[in-house]
């Protein structure tokens, strides 16, 4: 139970409405899967995102499929899709408007990529939000928690919006790493990485079909999902996914334990296990960590958060949320994936 293994199955709810979402969540994933290979867990991670409406911050390495997965689940999305490349030189104002000379040679101001297409955007992808300046995260910050922005004087309604972005992990000159705050706006962090499998590698090296990201982005059906539709179909659905006193109480536990990992027996050699973490899953956090287990019992035909449903995205809702010591924190990715893995190995299952 504690591998974060996704399971399907088939709905066994008389609720037409979660049946016919469900449907289509199903045939996104599908579509999504026309354009990427190998990446069959971190797509069920994303549509899990897309219904529980959470902001995701994916890691990985240059040419790894990043990009192509979320336009290609935008596109089947629908809705309109904005990206926008970090840089040193962003700026806030840079997200709201771009001025630019007309052809009578006077200066003209337009909207930026977040007003651009008003109410419609559904999706923006922020490339390599770690070299942007912390006065644009903060920008983002209210676009992510508020889903509004104040611009020429008025407020912007974004309400279907939802942020994914990445983070250049290799290099650190001219970055800003992300504040706690920041990270714990998103509901996960995810790990895109090259398929272990060495067929799967072989097809996306040499089939030339991999080689044209635009051809394969126009093979997926647009629209399979209302866009417009989600946020109320996310109200429902959370409404309708039961999570017992029990669960939660044991929700609770394993979220504590990311605060006070010795309380409950967790041991990783070579670290002060009464020292080693500086803070863990906020209230928000657990929240957000149970909207996201409804989804995945939804998606496997359930009408009730069992603890496997945790269990399967409780390491991307909370390692990137744990604060380290900083004599632990160089050894983040490497001491936070094994805080996680003991968390869900000591914490006693109801």
């Amino acid at each position: 139970m504690a591998s974060g293994h996704i399971r399907c199955g088939t709905v066994g709810m008389a609720d037409t409405q979660l049946q016919d979402w469900h449907d289509r969540a199903l045939q996104l994933e599908q579509e999504v899967e026309r354009a990427v290979i190998g990446l069959a867990r971190q797509i069920r991670l994303v549509n899990v995102a897309v219904f529980a409406r959470g902001h995701v911050l994916l890691e990985g390495d240059v040419g790894v499929g990043k990009t192509t997965l979320l336009r290609a689940v935008a596109r089947a999305i629908g809705g309109c899709y904005e990206r926008v490349e970090g840089t040193i030189d962003l700026m806030p104002s840079d997200l709201v408007y771009y001025t630019y000379i007309n052809e009578a040679g006077r200066p003209r101001v337009s909207p930026g990529p977040l007003l651009k297409h008003g109410d419609a955007l559904s999706v923006f992808f922020f490339n390599e939000i770690n070299r942007a300046r912390p006065q644009v995260h903060s920008l983002l910050l209210r676009a992510m928690a508020e889903r509004r922005i104040t611009a020429f004087n008025r407020e912007h309604e974004l309400p279907h919006l939802q942020i994914f972005a990445d983070r250049n992990r290799l290099e650190r000159e001219e970055t800003f790493e992300l504040p706690s705050a920041a990270r714990d706006r998103f509901m996960m962090e995810l790990l895109i990485e090259l398929p272990e499998d060495r067929e799967l590698q072989r097809q996306l090296m040499f089939d030339t079909r991999f080689a044209d990201a635009d051809a394969l982005i126009a093979g997926v059906r647009p629209g399979v999902l209302d866009y417009q539709g989600l946020n109320r179909f996310s109200a429902h659905l959370q409404g309708e996914i039961q999570a017992s006193p029990t669960l939660q109480h044991y929700a609770l536990d394993i979220c504590r334990a990311t605060r006070d990992p010795q309380h409950y027996g967790v041991v990783i050699d070579d670290v002060d296990m009464g020292h080693v973490v500086e803070a863990g899953m906020s209230p928000r956090a657990t929240g957000m960590l149970l909207r996201a287990a409804r989804v995945v019992a939804w998606l496997r035909g359930g009408t009730a958060v069992l603890p496997e449903d945790l269990h399967a995205v409780f390491r991307e809702t909370a390692a990137h949320r744990i604060v380290f010591r900083p004599v632990y924190e160089m050894r983040r990715a490497e001491i936070a994936s094994r805080l996680v893995t003991q968390i869900l190995e000591q914490v006693c299952v109801p």
